[in-house]
């Protein structure tokens, strides 16, 4: 019989993320041998488990067609070198989609159904721009059920600036600008490359090797970001560098039972203590991180006060921003992002989510002080994600 049991996040890695589009590295690279990449780099750093022990391998993808359709889970999984006895899936849940990956399946090792899975996703943005070839059902618009404009994420971004005034485009400026500098500074001690599968790539100068992420701008500065346009409105408060860019990349990692994890001497990174989607109106989506953080903080018995971590996906300065003003959280909050966030390393969508929780998962291991941490995300449509972690190494003693 099935009994509830402690479910972990054993390790995950990622290729980098690429620019999209015909410029980036990714252009004549498939998008389901990026995840295969990062699948194989993952069991490769992870030798002791047997591959005929993972019960499933759960892929997402936002636009799945092509090199990101026919069951995505399933094809890399063989083509990663797992046993064909090992099943697999495809999610999709836009940007939410390997944050849904691993709540899935840590949902059936939670349940007892499954010892160890592999949870990930891939976003080839250059090759499968979000929402191309969608078909939205007409009574969407015509029986006004979401403006037009919800299905722009751009226009539901500078919704926000417009009900929250306060969220101005110089502050939305001011924490891009920290991003790209949290990155820089990440990278300059080493924290990123550690969990980075390097890639080879081919272009028409020859082949390469991708081992950093293509898109951050260290030499962003305020006025730089003044000068922007505001590509969604005349005016507009929006602008490509205070959001996050269009990107390509695959996420993918190993959650296991605790007793697996002990049984294949396994690493524990984190441990899962719960998690929450809500909805919100899809107009102002960017707002769904502050629902689903309430949920989840009031289902695992906590405060705002317990987190000591914080990974927020920044798929625009100002929902990030909102979230921090609605839980009393400073702009510069320590923290926040540590490492820097999506607006500089990229954001391909259904992968973002592990992205969140592999950098998570290095700050416990330098935070023992912290006992708790979260990743959440806005998810396009109206809705918000959020899991609450445990960090193994927690130490007891308080953070200064």
């Amino acid at each position: 019989m099935a009994t509830s049991t402690d479910v972990v996040f054993v390790d995950g890695v990622r290729t980098p993320f690429g620019r999209a589009g015909e410029k980036g590295m990714y252009w004549q690279t498939r998008a389901d041998d990026l995840i295969v990449k990062a699948m194989i780099g993952l069991l490769e750093r992870n030798p002791s488990l047997p591959k005929d022990r993972i019960d499933d391998v759960a892929v997402a993808a936002t636009t799945q067609q092509g090199d990101q359709g026919l069951t995505l889970g399933r094809t890399t999984a063989i083509l990663a070198g797992l046993p064909k006895t090992v099943p697999g899936y495809a999610i999709d849940r836009m940007c939410a989609g390997a944050m849904t990956s691993v709540t899935t399946t840590a949902s059936a090792i939670g349940f007892g159904a499954y010892d160890v899975a592999l949870a990930g996703g891939v976003e080839h943005m250059g090759r499968h721009p979000m929402g191309f070839n969608a078909d939205p059902n007409p009574r969407f618009l015509s029986e006004r059920m979401v403006s037009e404009d919800a299905l722009n994420m751009g226009k539901t971004a500078e919704r926000i600036h417009d009900r929250f005034p306060h969220l101005t485009k110089e502050r939305a400026d001011r924490y891009a600008m920290r991003s790209q500098q949290k990155v820089a500074a990440a990278y300059e001690a080493g924290r990123i490359q550690p969990d980075l599968v390097p890639v080879a790539t081919r272009s028409e100068s020859g082949w390469g090797l991708a081992t950093k992420d293509e898109a951050p701008r260290p030499e962003t500065t305020l006025e730089g970001l003044a000068g922007l346009k505001t590509p969604f409105r005349p005016h507009g408060r929006v602008t490509a560098g205070n959001s996050s860019g269009l990107n390509d990349g695959a996420t993918v990692s190993l959650m296991a039972s605790a007793d697996a994890a002990k049984e294949f001497d396994l690493p524990v990174k984190m441990r899962l203590v719960t998690f929450a989607f809500a909805g919100v109106d899809p107009e102002i989506m960017g707002i769904g991180p502050v629902p689903s953080t309430e949920k989840a903080l009031k289902k695992a018995g906590l405060s705002i006060e317990d987190i000591g971590l914080f990974e927020l996906n920044e798929a625009f300065a100002v929902q990030v921003l909102a979230f921090l003003d609605h839980f009393g959280l400073d702009d510069d909050d320590p923290r926040v992002n540590e490492y820097g966030g999506a607006i500089a390393f990229g954001h391909p969508l259904a992968s973002s989510g592990v992205r969140l929780m592999i950098q998570l998962a290095r700050q416990f291991e330098e935070h023992p002080e912290v006992r708790y941490g979260l990743t959440a995300m806005c998810v396009g449509l109206g809705q918000g994600g959020t899991v609450i972690w445990e960090n193994p190494h927690y130490n007891g003693k308080r953070r200064k």
